[in-house]
Parts: C-alpha cells; structure tokens; sequence
C-alpha cells in the first residue's frame, strides 16, 4: 500500500459546490446601488412629509414642498410673515437631492386638479407690474404642495425610481390623499382609495 497525499474527486467537489453556494448567498445579498437607493429616498420623503404635517398641526404654522424634476431635487419651506423661506427645522434639511441614478416624476393629484373644464384659466388676480419690484429681490419661487395648519394637505404624488427603469415596475410612490393622508406605496403596490 502505498501512501499518497492528496484530495480525493468527492472532496474536491464539496468544496467546489459549498464556494459556489456562499458565492450565490453573497452576490443576492448585496444591494442594488440605484433600486435601494430609491428605496431610501423615498422612506426619508415619506417620513418627512409625515413630520412636516404633524409640526403643521401642532405649531401651527404652514409648510410647502416643492420639486424640481430635472435636477431629482425637493425644497421644504415654510411660510412667515414675508413669505415662504427656506425650512428651518431640527433634522429636517431644506434641501434633498437625490443620488445620481435616481429619478422622480412629480404630479398633483385629486379630482379636483384634473379637472380639465374649468370655467377659467388659473391666473393672477392682481396687476403683475404693481408687483415687479417683489420679484427683483429674487423671492423664494412658491411651493406647489401646501402643508396647511388645519391638516389640509395638496393631493399629490411622488415617483421615485432607479434611472432608465421603467416607472411602473421600479417606482417607489410617495402619495398625499385628498384626506391628507401620507402613504408610501412599493414598486408595483396599488392604493384601492386612489
């Protein structure tokens, strides 16, 4: 009998198949950069919007959400005497870009603001060159989503998705109610009230 050194082809096999399976474990564990970061994006937007709503009610005070798509940037102010300036709340930041990557499609929401027979145009009531002096001192531009004192909220809806992806499969939904509500809805997950 002679005494070799080696593996035998069923070691070596074992070996091989358990490599392959911590390898498989590892490459699903980790994350998807740009679908978990809208992912996140979207639970901060979620959690703030609620936050903001709650100060709103229990200060008081009304607050403003707007949103620049083209730069996946949104602004939180609040309004005071002179007007809407930017937020300045505890943890709360006044402004939030979205990591490259990331995208989002804002629109406003409820029955009301897809009325398409309106019986006029929405403009200014007053004259706009009476006011041109206002605009010279480059006044913070106006939110589009109102956080209001008395609970009121705008209805509206935030997608946020992973860039080049389609909406509809990939896109976390931030999403205010006419009843002021504030839900966050996953990719593809539908809200039966809506």
């Amino acid at each position: 009998m002679s005494n070799k050194k080696g593996f035998t082809l069923l070691e070596v096999l074992l070996v091989v198949a358990l490599l392959a399976v911590t390898v498989t474990v590892v490459v699903f564990s980790l994350p998807n950069n740009q679908r978990d970061e809208a992912n996140i994006q979207a639970r901060s937007l979620w959690l703030r919007l609620q936050l903001l709503n709650e100060e709103a009610l229990l200060s008081g005070r009304d607050f403003g959400l707007r949103v620049d798509e083209e730069k996946s940037t949104y602004y939180l102010q609040q309004l005071d005497v002179e007007g809407w300036k930017p937020l300045v709340l505890e943890r709360l930041p006044y402004q939030t870009q979205f990591a490259t990557g990331v995208a989002m499609t804002f629109s406003l929401g409820g029955s009301v603001w897809q009325d398409q027979q309106r019986l006029f145009n929405p403009s200014s009531l007053f004259d706009e060159e009476m006011f041109a002096q206002l605009e010279q001192k480059k006044i913070l531009p106006q939110p589009q989503v109102f956080f209001m004192s008395s609970g009121e909220v705008t209805p509206f809806s935030i997608a946020i998705y992973p860039s080049g992806s389609e909406i509809e499969q990939s896109a976390w939904q931030v999403v205010a109610k006419e009843n002021g509500q504030i839900v966050l809805l996953a990719p593809g997950e539908q809200d039966e009230a809506l």
